[in-house]
């Protein structure tokens, strides 16, 4: 699948004189379209979402992950802000950013999937094909591999919780609020770092360039040797069956210059 599509990597205006104290306005992407996922949205992998009072909410598959990827643009330096609430502290999902341009390939080729059994259990074969569907970087799973994943789980550890990136940068706080209260996260590109800000606070700094980052530990996380594009796409992830997040809102804008430096 081939899909054309507008490299957004702003960078601000030259000023004269003294340097402007504005920021940039946020654009909306749009999320619903005649009360249905918006077309440029496209889904890789099991599951989908749904419309649910005005937000996007996650419908998880018991066969395994699924990223809803916005096709239409990839975004470089910039800022995305996303406003989303969750159905409990362990409700699992992500942001990816950064994600690299073979992820539209793979629309209608999902991978392996998990057995269950009626109480929820994974067969130990389908967790095996599933492994080794992970490590071939198969349906999402190349996401996974070839993006950054800004994940929203409250009840994970610091590497693993809400505003972290993916177990290679912690999260130093989670949201006062509670679960099924919007939260508004902004993650900032700028270079080779990535920023997270959790209703206003700065909790996550990456740079993806360090030497010292963490070494994989599980096999679920991500590979630390492909290189991320500088401009990718943006998604958002459905995990297992009972993780049930909304998404009301995701917007970009340039860089803001502070934000720049």
């Amino acid at each position: 699948m081939i899909v054309l599509a507008a490299v957004v990597a702003w960078t601000p205006p030259v000023l004269r004189g003294a340097e402007s104290t504005s920021e940039p306005a946020w654009r909306s992407l749009p999320l619903i379209t005649n009360g249905k996922v918006d077309p440029n949205w496209i889904h890789v992998g099991w599951g989908g979402f749904s419309v649910d009072e005005g937000a996007l909410r996650t419908e998880c598959d018991p066969r395994g992950l699924g990223l809803l990827v916005f096709k239409k643009e990839r975004f470089g330096n910039c800022q995305i802000r996303v406003v989303f609430k969750t159905k409990d502290a362990k409700s699992n999902a992500g942001v990816y950013v950064r994600l690299a341009d073979g992820i539209l390939d793979l629309v209608g080729k999902p991978g392996a999937a998990f057995d269950r059994d009626a109480a929820g259990t994974i067969s130990p074969a389908s967790m095996e094909r599933v492994k080794a569907s992970a490590e071939r970087e198969e349906g999402p799973w190349y996401a996974v591999h070839h993006g950054y994943e800004v994940q929203i789980a409250d009840a994970g550890d610091a590497w693993h919780r809400t505003g972290s990136i993916y177990s290679l940068a912690p999260s130093s706080a989670i949201s006062m609020k509670a679960p099924d209260e919007w939260k508004t996260m902004i993650i900032t590109l700028a270079g080779t770092r990535i920023l997270v800000d959790l209703d206003g606070q700065r909790i996550t700094t990456l740079d993806t360039t360090s030497p010292g980052l963490p070494p994989r530990k599980q096999w679920h996380e991500p590979k630390r040797e492909p290189k991320r594009p500088e401009a990718g796409y943006i998604g958002l992830q459905n995990h297992d069956p009972g993780d049930v997040v909304w998404f009301k809102e995701v917007s970009a804008r340039p860089l803001p210059a502070r934000a720049a430096k």
